[in-house]
């Protein structure tokens, strides 16, 4: 059998198979600590090397094309890998088995401390510090990659800049928007690598449709919002949805964009806020699943479901609409010039998070500073899992109680 037979056999969505898809991706969403570069591990290792449900270079692709995307990426490798064994039931499986486990554990988190008057303990005072620690190691990990040269750190410093003086939830979409045509302009002579070709079984009339639902969600849904339309059903999904559609990079660079939606307008205080950003940190699975937290904050357990769908809506649509097309798109001078630009705006942003608002709300004391030091310094040299530097950062909150 060729290697596109076998793929189009894989893409057979019996009840079986999806359910199988399912109880895998829940097994990695139960035990997928460290993010989103280590998601990458668990996928390869289960997918590629143990269950051979995609090869190396296929796998590969499909990375390249996911860190191109807004959204998730570990989730929308997921969802593509999902995609290609059994077809948009498949992708559905495998989204849902690897985000149920961590956004049933932030929901009942955020549902546990409401109203238990421990808004204010010292354990919560612990994960913002942690908070803390994981955004600044991000920006280590990542600039160093996404902005190595002059150019690129010019461009990260540029973005940081303009997001902090100009804080609005537009700002952040203007600074992706500019530093993809600075990436253009900078890197139109950059020689690319020759693309890999993938198989996909989703039709490109498909794909069309879902980029096309894509435009339509984030053009109307704030139009309805403003007309009131839906109340708080509508305000709650078009908040996540739009988040989950312009965040490049990951989870952590979601955290701005959710803080200007929910905190100002008053949906969950500061403190609620930052205490759910660290308890995030501590659950396996993807960082996009804080939005379980918010919605319960906000609207319990229906707030929840509504917040998770609505943040992962935006991944699952463009990675359905993109797969078909990539081929083509690698190929381009101008998407991967985009893509240099975008990346090096994605760790300006992250430093403007690093400053307003967890550095500016948390960070008050000396002995806040040596905390969350010492948490960084866990992350970045002592390679101390994230789950375990949160248990540290709580206990070392609680210590701090008694200074």
């Amino acid at each position: 059998m060729s290697q596109s037979e076998h793929a189009r056999t894989m893409a057979v969505p019996t009840e079986r198979n999806l359910l199988k898809i399912f109880l895998i991706a829940f097994k990695l969403g139960l035990t997928s600590f460290g993010g989103p570069v280590a998601h990458l591990g668990y996928f390869h290792e289960e997918y590629v090397r143990r269950r051979k449900w995609i090869d190396e270079r296929s796998y590969a692709d499909l990375v390249a094309l996911c860190q191109f995307l807004p959204g998730p990426a570990s989730s929308q490798v997921g969802i593509g890998i999902g995609v290609l064994r059994g077809g948009l039931l498949g992708g559905i499986a495998a989204w849902l088995g690897f985000t149920l486990p961590s956004a049933a554990a932030l929901a009942l988190f955020a549902l546990a401390i409401q109203g238990s008057g421990i808004a204010n303990a010292g354990w919560l005072h612990g994960l913002k510090l942690v908070a803390v620690a994981i955004v600044a190691h991000a920006i280590w990990s990542m600039g160093t990659k996404l902005a190595p040269d002059r150019g690129r750190a010019t461009l990260a410093v540029a973005a940081a800049a303009a997001v902090l003086l100009w804080q609005t939830a537009l700002a952040q979409v203007l600074v992706i928007a500019v530093a993809g045509c600075a990436g253009v302009w900078m890197y139109r002579h950059k020689e690319m690598p020759k693309p890999e070709h993938i198989h996909v079984p989703i039709s490109r009339r498909t794909a069309i449709i879902c980029l096309s639902l894509f435009g339509v969600l984030l053009a109307a849904l704030p139009l309805l919002r403003q007309a009131g339309i839906g109340g708080w059903f509508i305000s709650l999904f078009d908040s996540m949805y739009r988040a989950g559609s312009l965040v490049f990079g990951g989870g952590h660079v979601v955290l701005p964009l959710l803080e200007r939606e929910f905190v100002p307008t008053g949906w969950l205080d500061k403190a609620d806020f930052l205490a759910g950003y660290g308890a995030t940190q501590a659950v396996p699975g993807p960082l996009f699943t804080f939005a379980a937290y918010i919605g319960a904050v906000a609207q319990g357990w229906l707030g929840a479901i509504i917040a998770t769908i609505a943040i992962f809506l935006p991944a699952f649509l463009l990675i359905v609409g993109a797969l078909p097309f990539w081929s083509t798109l690698r190929v381009n001078l101008r998407a991967q010039g985009a893509l240099f630009g975008v990346n090096a705006a994605v760790v300006g942003i992250l430093i403007a998070a690093l400053y307003t608002p967890l550095w500016t709300s948390t960070v008050q004391a000396p002995a806040d500073f040596a905390l969350a030091a010492a948490l960084f310094v866990l992350l970045t040299h002592w390679r101390i899992p994230p789950w375990a530097v949160v248990i540290a950062g709580a206990l070392g909150g609680m210590l701090l109680e008694w200074l």
